[in-house]
């Protein structure tokens, strides 16, 4: 039954993509103008072109450490604050107006600011930290919750500490939720480094490879280059998911 059921799953999501690609081919013939929307063979083309050019390479790994970094320290701190507003229903309340603010402050202020106080590096880093934090802290939180309310009674009837059941009991439980959810929120971070580097003229970067392509009205190479974008998103959600998958049927 799971597997009909993830096999139409597939099915309908290349569905999706056959749909997606044949409005593209439409809408090209409609529109008519390579300014405005480039053909799909020549941004195909182009896709092939970007891929053995050694600069794109280069400006591939500088934007994937960038939201590696953005990734990591808005994890490591999500989920500590997540851990605390759990276990102290005090702190909770005390930042969730925080959270409110992280989620909603405009990312062009933050970029503007941030462009007077640092250099354009390390703009898209903190930008994406800040917006992937708020995500980070309410995935794990309602993971910890969930196994606090399986489990929470039996360790307190046992009187086992704190630590241990932080490190022995609510991460290891809340970690495959959290798996699940880390590629949708690094596909988040992905695109929130492009667009700071955008904004920032970071260079060698894919986001100041973008702003060069539109600057130059080259069409066909800002469209593989945002395609291969979102070949890279859907790669590593599909891994994250793959992880995910396995720890449970290994748990199972």
């Amino acid at each position: 039954m799971k597997h009909t059921f993830s096999c139409k799953n597939a099915l309908l999501s290349l569905t999706a993509v056959v749909a997606l690609w044949l409005a593209w081919i439409v809408a090209y013939y409609i529109v008519r103008n390579d300014y405005v929307l480039p053909s799909f063979w020549d941004a195909f083309a182009e896709m092939g072109r970007i891929l053995i050019d050694a600069s794109f390479w280069r400006a591939f790994g500088n934007t994937f450490l960038r939201t590696l970094w953005a990734f990591l320290v808005s994890t490591a701190l999500g989920i500590v604050m997540a851990v605390c507003a759990h276990l102290w229903k005090g702190l909770r309340a005390f930042f969730a107006p925080v959270i409110s603010v992280v989620r909603t402050v405009p990312t062009m202020a933050v970029i503007l600011m941030l462009l007077l106080w640092t250099t354009p590096n390390l703009v898209p880093v903190i930008v994406s930290a800040l917006v992937l934090f708020p995500a980070v802290y309410a995935a794990a939180l309602a993971a910890l919750d969930e196994v606090g309310e399986n489990y929470g009674e039996l360790t307190r009837a046992f009187r086992v500490p704190i630590l241990r059941r932080i490190g022995q009991m609510y991460l290891p439980l809340a970690a495959p939720v959290m798996l699940k959810q880390a590629g949708g929120i690094f596909s988040l971070g992905l695109k929130v480094v492009i667009s700071g580097e955008v904004l920032a003229s970071t260079y060698r970067s894919l986001g100041g490879m973008m702003q060069d392509a539109q600057m130059y009205l080259n069409m066909p190479r800002l469209m593989a280059l945002t395609l291969l974008v979102l070949l890279m998103g859907f790669a590593l959600e599909g891994l994250c998911y793959l992880a995910y998958r396995l720890i449970v049927r290994w748990r199972t």
